[in-house]
């Protein structure tokens, strides 16, 4: 497989994705039109627009899957796919009601280039339930792309000791998963990314890196530049939906 999956799609002071344009560039070389998946807001054509504008540079057009009426069919002659962030209860269910999970996780084990920015990260894993996101909608299945065998929680934040805030830091929500899931998470923080080829996966990124929570072990951290292909050896934990 050939995947790049963003935590964020902005960094401060950078415009939308001018902070990995680099590695974007790389993974999309050779391609010459990208299908965009705009399904995580509600403005579709202007969020593709959006995409479009930042890829111009690069020599990439974009279309966006909505655009014809037959997203699956959109898919299937891709050169490459862009599943955008946004809210990632509101993708999954589109997903499954376009008949794009099928469609898009064949493409990709095919070796189709796939490229997801938050939401659109979450959607490469086995399942929706490392979001951060509130359930607007309800999808008919947390079952997502299932692109690599681990779940992933992009945005990740450490826990600031000077904050008044009360409720749960992020990593203990994401042991209460493990509590109920016994499948690693890996903790994206803002500006890294993962880069999967074949059976390679590095961490990269300008920011600080990732934290691995496992049951029953202590988290580990990971600089970019990390070789992380051990995590691709873990037992697949996709099941293929009945339908979509």
């Amino acid at each position: 497989m050939n995947l790049l999956l963003l935590s964020n799609s902005a960094a401060p002071g950078r415009g939308y994705l001018e902070h990995a344009t680099e590695v974007i560039a790389d993974h999309l070389a050779g391609v010459d039109e990208l299908v965009f998946v705009p399904y995580a807001l509600a403005d579709h054509d202007a969020y593709t627009a959006k995409v479009a504008a930042a890829l111009k540079p690069l020599g990439v057009s974009v279309r966006g899957v909505h655009e014809d009426g037959d997203p699956a069919r959109t898919v299937a002659g891709a050169q490459a796919v862009f599943t955008g962030g946004g809210n990632s209860f509101r993708l999954l269910k589109a997903l499954h009601e376009h008949g794009l999970i099928g469609a898009v996780r064949e493409r990709a084990v095919a070796g189709m280039p796939y490229m997801g920015s938050s939401a659109g990260t979450n959607m490469a894993c086995p399942t929706l339930r490392t979001t951060n996101d509130m359930p607007i909608v309800q999808p008919p299945s947390f079952t997502a792309l299932g692109l690599v065998p681990f779940q992933i929680n992009p945005h990740y934040l450490d826990p600031d000791p000077s904050t008044s805030h009360m409720g749960e830091t992020r990593e203990e929500r994401l042991a209460q998963f493990l509590e109920e899931n016994d499948v690693p998470v890996l903790g994206l923080r803002e500006g890294t990314w993962l880069r999967r080829t074949g059976d390679a996966l590095r961490l990269g990124g300008i920011a600080a890196g990732a934290r691995l929570l496992r049951r029953g072990a202590k988290p580990r951290e990971y600089a970019p530049g990390a070789d992380l292909g051990e995590l691709l050896a873990l037992p697949a934990h996709f099941d293929t939906p009945a339908a979509g």
